[in-house]
C-alpha cells in the first residue's frame, strides 16, 4: 500500500532540489562575466537534462540495483525489482525521480569552477560521465547498501556522496584546464576578475537556500510517525542554523582580515555552511549546527584564499572550497558532534574513523575516474576554448549570441532621469509638427551671437552614482538645464585604499561612476565648478574631478542655429 503523505513528501523535495539548478545557474552567472552569461545558463539546463536519461539508463541500476560491495548491478530504463530499498509507502517512480535530481546537483556543481573558458561539448560528455558513472558508484557506496554504509558511514543527504563529488571533480577539472587569461600576472599573484551581477549572484544563493530545506528535509522521504515527523523539523532548524551561522562568522571573519565585510564570500559562506550541515543534519542538535556553521564561515574564506593564492587553481565562483571543502568538513564534524554516537558525545572514535575513511575513499575514487575522464576529453577534443573565444566571450563563439542582455544599456535610465528632471515636459513629447520642422541649413542666430562673441565651455563632471540627484539639482538652481549623463567605471591614479574582492586586492579597482557632460555659456564656468564641489564634497576619496574644455562651436541639428543660440531650449 502507497502513503500518500509520504509519496507527496518525497515528489516535494524533487521538485525543491529540481529548482536548486535555478539557484546554481544564478549564481554562476552573476559571479561571471557578462559576457560568458549564456553559456553558464545553458550548462545549468543541459546538465541537468543530460542526466536525466542517462540517469535512468545507467547510474539508478548502478547506484541501487544490487548489493553489490562496490557496485550495484546493471538495469538499463530502471525494469527491475527495488522494493527492498524503496521508503515505505513510496513508489518507485516517486524515488526514481527523487534521486535524479539529487545526481544532477552533483553533475552542475563542476561548471562553476570550470566556468569561462570550458567548450561547451567537452562539458556535456564530462557531465554524462559524471551522471553516469562516477557519482552512482560512489552513491552505491554510502546509499545503495555498498561497503561504507556497510560499516556504518553516515551521509544524510549528501554532503560527500553529492556535494564532495561535485567538488572534487571541479577541482581536477579546473586545474587540468588552468586559469582564465589575466588571472595571474607575471610573478603569479592573482587578479581579482568580479562578477558581473552580484544581484543575480545573491537571487541564486537564496533560491539555494530555499530548495535546501527539501534537500535534507524531505530525505527523511517520510512524514509518518510522530518520530519522522519531530526528526524533519530538527532537520529543517539544524540546516537554517548553519548556514546563518556561517554567514555570520564569514562577515566577521572578512570584516576584520580586510577591514570590510565581504558580499561575495558571505554569500559564499552561505552555501558552505549549508554544504557542512547535510551530513548530519539529523543526528546534530542546534548548537552543533550552529558549531559546524562556524567551521564552515572561517574555512570556506580561508580556502577560497588557498587555492586562488597558493595552490592558483581558479574557481570563479568558490564552488571547490563551498562543495569540496564544506562537504568533507561537514562529514567529518557529524563523526564528532552527532549526539547519538558522535565523539564529543562519548561515542568514542569507530564512529568518527568510519567518516575519515569514507571522505578519503569517495575523494580518492573521484580523483582518480575524473582524471582519466579530463585527460581523455582534453587530448581528444580538447577541453578548453581557444583564446580568442575566450577573450570575446563563450556566448558570441559557442552559441551565436552578441550578448545575454540585448538592448540594455546602464546609462538608458539614468539619462532619461536625468532629462525628465531638466525639462518640466518630457523631452520625448517635444515633438515638432511638420509645419514646425525646418530643413538642414546652417543660419544666423537670431540673436547675432555667435560662437566667436561668447566662450563656450564643456565641463565634464565624474562623480559617484550616490551623488547624481544632488549635482543634478546643484546644476538646475544655478540655470543649467541640459546634460548628458553616462555611467561609467574608472578610477583615479593617486594611490588609493586597497580593496579585496574574495580575499584578493584589486589593484585596478574600477567603481562605477557617473559622467555629465555640460556646455555653457551664459552661466560662468566658475559658477559651476562651485555648485558641483558645493554638492559632491565629503573629504573622502572618490568624490570625483571636473574637467573644463574650451568648446569650438555648436551646431542644432534640426534649425542649423550656431553658437550661443544652439545651446537654448526652445519655447
Amino acid at each position: 500500500m502507497y502513503s500518500s503523505v509520504n509519496t507527496i513528501w518525497v515528489l516535494l523535495g524533487a521538485a525543491l532540489v529540481f529548482f536548486m539548478q535555478a539557484g546554481f545557474a544564478m549564481c554562476e552567472a552573476g559571479f561571471t562575466r557578462a559576457k560568458n552569461t549564456g553559456n553558464i545558463l545553458m550548462k545549468n539546463l543541459m546538465d541537468f537534462c543530460i542526466g536525466t536519461p542517462v540517469f535512468w539508463l545507467l547510474g539508478f541500476g548502478i547506484m541501487f540495483g544490487g548489493a553489490g560491495a562496490l557496485i550495484g548491478g546493471f538495469d538499463p530504463l530502471v525494469q527491475g525489482d527495488y522494493s527492498a530499498i524503496l521508503p515505505e509507502g513510496v513508489p518507485l517512480s516517486a524515488f526514481f525521480i527523487f534521486q535524479t535530481v539529487f545526481c544532477a546537483t552533483a553533475a552542475t556543481i563542476v561548471s562553476g569552477a570550470m566556468a569561462e573558458r570550458t567548450k561547451f561539448i567537452s562539458y556535456c560528455i564530462y557531465s554524462l560521465m559524471i551522471s553516469a558513472v562516477v557519482y552512482p558508484i560512489s552513491g552505491h557506496w554510502i546509499w545503495g547498501g555498498g561497503w561504507l554504509a556497510q560499516l556504518g558511514f553516515h551521509d544524510f543527504a549528501g554532503s560527500t556522496a553529492v556535494h564532495m563529488v561535485g567538488g572534487v571533480s571541479a577541482l581536477i577539472g579546473a586545474k587540468i584546464l588552468g586559469p582564465r587569461i589575466g588571472k595571474y600576472d607575471e610573478a603569479g599573484k592573482p587578479r581579482a576578475i568580479l562578477g558581473h551581477n552580484l544581484s543575480i549572484a545573491a537571487l541564486g544563493v537564496f533560491i539555494l537556500w530555499f530548495c535546501w530545506f527539501g534537500f535534507n528535509g524531505c530525505s527523511t522521504v517520510s512524514m509518518t510517525g510522530d518520530e519522522t515527523i519531530e526528526a524533519a523539523g530538527s532537520i529543517f532548524v539544524t540546516t537554517n542554523m548553519a548556514a546563518a551561522v556561517a554567514c555570520v562568522t564569514t562577515m566577521l571573519f572578512t570584516w576584520i582580515r580586510f577591514k570590510k565585510p565581504d558580499i561575495s564570500m558571505t554569500f559564499n559562506a552561505a552555501l558552505g555552511g549549508l554544504v557542512a550541515i547535510t551530513a548530519g543534519c539529523d543526528m546534530v542538535s542546534p548548537l552543533g549546527a550552529a558549531i559546524i556553521g562556524i567551521c564552515a564561515g572561517i574555512v570556506l574564506p580561508l580556502a577560497v584564499e588557498f587555492f586562488d593564492k597558493v595552490v592558483k587553481i581558479d574557481d570563479p565562483v568558490g564552488a571547490i572550497s563551498v562543495h569540496g571543502v564544506c562537504g568533507a568538513m561537514g562529514t567529518l564534524l557529524t563523526g564528532l558532534l552527532a549526539v547519538d554516537g558522535g565523539l564529543f558525545y562519548g561515542g568514542g572514535a569507530q564512529f568518527f574513523l568510519t567518516q575519515c575513511l569514507g571522505v578519503v575513499s569517495v575523494i580518492a575514487w573521484v580523483v582518480v575516474t575524473m582524471l582519466i575522464i579530463f585527460t581523455v576529453i582534453k587530448h581528444t577534443i580538447g577541453l578548453r576554448a581557444s583564446a580568442i573565444e575566450e577573450l570575446e566571450g563563450l556566448d558570441i563563439h559557442e552559441h551565436g549570441l552578441p550578448t545575454a542582455y540585448a538592448d540594455f544599456s546602464q546609462s538608458t535610465s539614468m539619462t532619461a532621469v536625468a532629462k525628465a528632471n531638466a525639462y518640466p515636459e518630457p523631452v520625448a513629447a517635444r515633438k515638432a509638427t511638420p509645419d514646425e520642422a525646418v530643413p538642414v541649413q546652417v543660419t544666423s542666430a537670431p540673436s547675432g551671437i555667435t560662437a566667436s562673441d561668447v566662450a563656450l565651455s564643456k565641463v565634464t563632471i565624474i562623480c559617484s552614482q550616490a551623488k547624481f540627484e544632488a549635482l543634478k539639482d546643484s546644476m538646475n538652481d544655478i540655470g543649467v538645464t541640459g546634460m548628458t549623463v553616462t555611467q561609467v567605471l574608472g578610477c583615479g591614479i593617486q594611490k588609493g585604499k586597497t580593496e579585496y574582492y574574495r580575499g584578493v586586492p584589486m589593484t585596478m579597482n574600477l567603481l562605477p561612476k557617473v559622467q555629465v557632460d555640460i556646455v555653457v555659456s551664459k552661466v560662468p564656468v566658475w559658477e559651476v565648478i562651485k555648485a558641483a564641489k558645493k554638492a559632491l564634497y565629503t573629504g573622502n576619496i572618490g568624490d570625483g574631478k571636473i574637467f573644463v574644455y574650451r568648446v569650438e562651436d555648436v551646431v542644432k541639428v534640426r534649425t542649423g542655429e550656431t553658437g550661443y543660440d544652439a545651446l537654448q531650449g526652445e519655447e
